[in-house]
Order: structure tokens, then sequence, then C-alpha cells
């Protein structure tokens, strides 16, 4: 939806602009011009005397002025590192199959879940049929062998618009954020980024994208109504992926990577290597926030020994100097998804609510009944975490003697 004016009835009068609170009407050549700045309040349209402003509904193909009813079904971008599939890929997979399924319940229509593969060999292309994927679009190339943003950007649009999907998905890593805004450009459509959830609305019809707002103060949910593609990009470890199936099978299309043209080439790729904890990859997580002090987290490391896990923080234990940022989960920081994950003396403010929330169990330690921390454990606990966490280590140690 957009405002016109008709040039033929517009007199020149100036009443419109008076009328706009947003100074996005101007005068050209004596006739009336509507700015991009143009928020659609629609105060103009009853002020203008001649009716020379008018209300435009927006069509439409698959770029630029989509129709909602443009395109079908899911398309995942499948990143791949070095020859190995990231594993955000199947969780975006994963995401896309439960999208694809609130389709066919609230509109009675059939989706298919498409994937691009672009670099990597016809293996991973086959591997992410045995994740879920209907459809595999699959480029390679020596170009294509390092990551590089332009080359990527035109892969993926060309498949876009050859599988005209009504949504689009890509993770939130270094390499979506990198060309996946590229994409949206070049489609002429809008992008969500660094989302949390993924739902279908009521119809079954448009995209409910929702990510942390306003420092993570809000979660706001954010609809492309009137554009095609809906895209976003998910962060990673908050999406579940479907078990591996053996006999599933994806058709896949070959996808021509040899004809791209960029600016720059890749000389070298230099792989860093660092001794930092990766508490993304970690099965159980025993975190510990303020109410830990910073002793306590002597007490958390002994526990996720015990277990065989990794020691996690708020934001606040970190800005505190407790421990390395390395450490940190949250919004801010590292977004985890552990089969376990106690969280010791954490509020649950939802900046550290939207980093961990979608771990299978979760287990919380906080002596105050009331914490946001227990809307979402699996298990809770009232009490003195330094009263607690030695109960547990001591009744580990037992076990394990």
């Amino acid at each position: 939806m957009f405002l016109k004016v008709n040039t033929e009835r517009c007199v020149g009068c100036q009443a419109c602009l008076d009328s706009c609170p947003y100074d996005a009407i101007m005068m050209k050549d004596d006739v009336a011009v509507i700015l991009e700045t143009c928020q659609l309040c629609r105060a103009c349209l009853s002020t203008c005397p001649e009716g020379a402003i008018q209300e435009i509904e927006e069509a439409g193909d698959l770029k630029g002025d989509a129709a909602p009813d443009a395109g079908s079904g899911v398309l995942i971008y499948a990143e791949q590192r070095h020859g190995t599939l990231a594993a955000v890929s199947m969780e975006l997979l994963g995401a896309g199959r439960r999208l694809v399924e609130q389709v066919r319940q609230r509109r009675g229509q059939a989706a298919t879940l498409s994937a691009v593969l672009i670099g990597g060999d016809s293996g991973l292309a086959e591997e992410l049929g045995r994740f879920g994927a209907d459809k595999v679009y699959h480029a390679s190339g020596p170009l294509l062998d390092s990551f590089h943003d332009e080359a990527y950007s035109q892969i993926l649009a060309t498949a876009i618009q050859q599988a005209m999907p009504e949504i689009v998905l890509a993770g939130a890593t270094a390499i979506g954020r990198s060309f996946i805004p590229r994409v949206a450009a070049r489609l002429g459509t809008g992008l969500t980024a660094d989302c949390t959830s993924l739902e279908m609305d009521e119809e079954g019809r448009n995209l409910l994208q929702v990510r942390p707002a306003w420092g993570g103060n809000i979660m706001a949910s954010i609809l492309t109504p009137h554009r095609r593609p809906q895209m976003a990009t998910v962060r990673p470890r908050v999406m579940k992926a479907l078990p591996r199936d053996e006999n599933r099978r994806a058709e896949v299309f070959p996808l021509d990577g040899g004809k791209c043209r960029t600016r720059a080439r890749v000389v070298d790729f230099v792989k860093e290597v660092s001794m930092k904890v990766n508490i993304a990859e970690s099965d159980v997580i025993v975190a510990g926030g303020r109410g830990v002090g910073k002793e306590g987290f002597a007490l958390l490391t002994e526990l996720a020994e015990l277990l065989n896990g990794t020691v996690g923080a708020s934001r606040a234990a970190v800005d505190e100097g407790w421990i390395p940022y390395g450490h940190q989960v949250g919004q801010t920081g590292k977004t985890v998804c552990p089969k376990l994950y106690i969280a010791c003396g954490i509020s649950g403010a939802v900046q550290h609510l939207v980093g961990m929330q979608s771990s299978d169990t979760i287990v919380a330690i906080n002596k105050n009944p009331d914490a946001p921390i227990f809307n979402v454990a699996t298990y809770g606990i009232v009490g003195d975490v330094k009263e607690v966490v030695p109960m547990l280590i001591r009744k580990l140690k037992e076990a394990r003697a």
C-alpha cells in the first residue's frame, strides 16, 4: 500500500503540506509529490480538496512489489564451511519443515521445503535431504570453494527467483550477516535479522518474525505483508533440527556457479586457531549469575567437571569480571541449546532467556521464588546457590564412588 498524487487533478494548493505530520510531501513544478518518508498516516487524503491523493494497492511479481500470494514454500540457505555443513543449516530445515506444516494446516495448501547449497560436493546436497529438504539447489565451482559475498549473493538470488518461495531463511552467522542483506536488496524485499522465533499467522500467509529489540527489553513480532519473499536470518542454536533419516531423499538441481561477476577475489583463507571455550557446542552447561558471587564460580566449575560440562555466565557476572566474555550466554553473548542447562543465581532477564530457553532440560536454582527464570525452567529449586550446589556436588561424588 502507498500514496500517489494524480498530477492531472492536483492544483498546487499546498493544503496537503500543512496536513502531513512527517513532512513527507513537497511541491515540484507546482504539483505535490509524496516522498519515501511517508508513514501512511493518510492525513492528507481527507485534506486534499481535489481528491488528487490516492491510495494504491501494491502488486507485481516476486521482485519488488510482490503480491501477498506470490511464491510458495520455504527455502533455506544451507551454509557450509570447508566441505562441512554448519549446524544452523539443519536447524533451519527443522524450522522450515514446521512452517511448511503450518501452511498446510492453516491454509490447506501443500508447500515445498527447499535448500540452496553453494560450494561443497554432492554428498552435502544429499545430506540435506536426509535432514528434511525436498529439493536442493546446488552450485559448485572453484570460485565457490571459499566464501565470496558477491558471488554467493548472485547465486542465491538466482535460485530464489527460480524456486519462487514465499519464505527465505538463513543463519545469523558471520557469513549470513555478510551477504543475505545483499540478496534482499537484489530482490527488493525486506529482511528481519537475528530472529529467535518463527511462526505463521492464523491464516498461514504471513511469517511472524520474532526478535529482541530495544536492547533486548522487548520481543518484537515483525511482518512483511506486502513483499515477497519474506526473508529472515535466524540465530543459531535456537531452532530444533529434525532427526536424520537415512532413507529420506531430496531432488537435486544444479546451479551454474561459473558465470558470477565479481570485483574481488579470495587470495587466501587463514583459519584462526585459539583456545577460547566454545560453550555453544557443550551438551551440559552450568551457568552462574550475580547471585553466585565471584567465589561461587569455583563451585560451578567443580559441578561442571563432574557433569562433563562447561561453565556459562550471565552478562552481569561477566561485567563484574568474575569470568571471561567467552562464557557469556544471552543476547550479547552466545546462544546455546544444551541437553542440560543449570542456571545458578540467574534471575532470568529476557536478554539471558533468549540465549538459552531452547535447552532440552533447564534446572533453575534461585532463592527468589518469583524469579522469571522459573517460568522457563523444567525443574526449579528455591534456595541459596551456595548451599544447593555443594549438596549436588556431594551427591554426584557419592554416586560416582
